[in-house]
């Protein structure tokens, strides 16, 4: 079950990626069409306000069809075979779904106490989706739905039918069996969901209203499950979901940002939701203090070996928002530091919150300063103030408590083991020996990196199913022990390997994406 749940929460990872750049383009779009930020320039009617409007309106896209990309990612990332056949099947019966759900509304909403005439949005509970007028299930009935699909296609896409049906077999065959589950699950949703929507809005309430403990166990539980890949479940409800605001947290901040731009309210005042948006401060100002630690506490003579591996990651988290690179350095060698920095992650949040910090604050600097700081500045700037003052000086916090737990106890985090610098040579470094120093190409190194792992894992023969998230490749092999040991996986260039039975997660980093399609080349899926 575990092992399920690490491979949906990578799949539901993957839509998620494309997030951040809309965001980043939306609020820009918006700061640049204010008037009391830029001037009389953004005026409507003018060349430069219906410009940034164009801007504007395609940023939205990925937000204004979430529910769509997250059909795309789960079916891209939970397919066992012909995953790009299975996307089709889950966009094709999902839109199905909301065609059923909407006739059955249209023609029977008053007995499932749905109001179908109202407008979309507000506190109708009706949403378009894909041009339907349908009941919001948002994320959550996407990724149910895909899921659904998913299993339907792994069981019935290879069903062999008598040859005078053959015209139905594969994603036909797929599609028409969905046909038939979605008439029953939308009657189901139009009886049940308008009962979860009310209680949805008791639950946001209820997180409004628990103040700073709120803060600080979602952010805990944020952190110290990145481990387990399960940290999805805990963020996407609130950044994407229904859990803290209708249409989540990520796209009700940008709906709300010329509000919030022009209003001399507390931030906390008007957008209370974006407490729980707060995480994305331990990337920005945790990851200096923690490499910081490592730097000062090797030897000095591995001193330069330690800066050239936690720059690159530390300024991949401060930047990009990205920690994994970093956290896997030390997770480990030393879990209890890991430990330490969710309990200081969660703290650093709610010491900010306190002082009435709030935001769309789940990435790094880039997403953090283009969509809160460079366009809400000007009217917020004490809050945005005590935030990079409070930032800091949990910088030097986390450079303290690292320093002192790694010298106290030994950790062997970068540059303070005997045998550093060891490395074992596999089947890349015999290729790279036979292409006679000839420049490799990015694909080249890829297809290495795939050989090195593959040959880890005991074999094509020994992967069942292959997936990634931001940075690990996700795989099940069918038997574990053919897997050989952590060594094997560092000399093909991984950070870290993650070992539960028959599921490993590889850590990759950033080209992770690039390095899976290479492993599924190289073994035939």
């Amino acid at each position: 079950m575990k092992e399920k749940l690490q491979r949906f929460g990578g799949a539901m990872f993957t839509p998620v990626l494309l997030f951040a750049f809309s965001g980043i383009m939306v609020a820009f779009a918006l700061m640049f069409n204010n008037t009391a930020i830029v001037g009389s320039i953004a005026a409507e009617g003018t060349l430069w306000h219906a410009f940034w409007t164009i801007i504007e309106n395609g940023a939205w896209t990925v937000f204004r069809q979430m529910e769509i990309m997250f059909v795309i990612g789960i079916a891209l990332g939970l397919a066992k075979k012909a995953n790009a056949r299975a996307v089709m099947e889950a966009v094709v019966t999902y839109l199905t779904f909301n065609y059923f759900l909407s006739s059955i509304l249209e023609l029977f909403g008053t007995r499932f106490g749905v109001d179908f005439t109202q407008e979309v949005g507000g506190t109708s509970g009706l949403k378009m989706i894909a041009g339907i007028k349908t009941l919001d299930t948002g994320v959550l009935g996407a990724i149910a739905i895909a899921s659904v699909v998913v299993f339907l296609h792994n069981r019935y896409f290879d069903k062999k039918l008598p040859e005078w049906l053959g015209i139905f077999q594969g994603s036909s065959f797929v599609v028409i069996v969905g046909f038939f589950t979605m008439l029953p699950l939308s009657l189901l949703t139009a009886s049940v969901w308008p009962a979860v929507q009310t209680s949805i809005a008791s639950t946001q309430v209820l997180m409004i209203n628990s103040g700073p403990f709120g803060v600080w166990l979602y952010t805990f539980l944020e952190r110290i499950l990145i481990p387990t890949g399960l940290h999805h479940f805990i963020y996407t409800p609130f950044m994407f979901g229904p859990a803290i605001v209708e249409g989540g947290i990520v796209t009700s901040f940008i709906e709300n940002i010329p509000l919030l731009a022009s209003t001399d309210a507390s931030l906390v005042e008007v957008f209370p939701q974006g407490a729980f948006a707060l995480h994305g401060n331990s990337k920005l100002f945790a990851a200096p203090g923690i490499a910081l630690a490592f730097y000062f506490t090797a030897k000095k003579e591995n001193r330069k070996k330690v800066a050239a591996l936690v720059i690159p990651a530390t300024l991949t988290a401060v930047l990009a928002g990205i920690t994994e690179p970093l956290e896997f350095t030390f997770l480990f060698v030393a879990p209890v530091l890991f430990l330490v920095h969710a309990l200081l992650a969660a703290t650093m949040s709610t010491v900010m919150y306190s002082f009435g910090v709030v935001g769309d604050m789940g990435g790094g600097l880039i997403e953090i300063a283009s969509k809160n700081w460079i366009p809400l500045f000007s009217n917020h700037a004490g809050t945005y103030i005590a935030q990079i003052i409070i930032g800091l000086a949990f910088t030097g916090i986390y450079f303290m408590v690292f320093r002192y737990l790694i010298v106290k106890f030994d950790y062997m985090t970068p540059g303070r083991s005997e045998v550093e610098g060891a490395k074992l040579y596999g089947k890349a470094d015999y290729r790279e020996k036979q292409a006679n120093g000839k420049k490799k190409t990015a694909t080249d190194r890829y297809a290495d990196q795939a050989l090195a792992f593959i040959d880890a894992l005991g074999g094509a023969d020994n992967i069942d199913t292959v997936n990634n998230c931001a940075t690990r490749l996700r795989v099940k092999v069918i038997d574990a022990g053919k897997v050989k040991d952590d060594s094997a996986f560092n000399a093909g260039g991984a950070m870290g390997i993650v070992r539960s039975k028959n599921a490993f997660q590889v850590i990759v980093g950033l080209s992770v994406p690039q390095v899976r399609e290479a492993v599924e080349i190289q073994i035939g899926k």
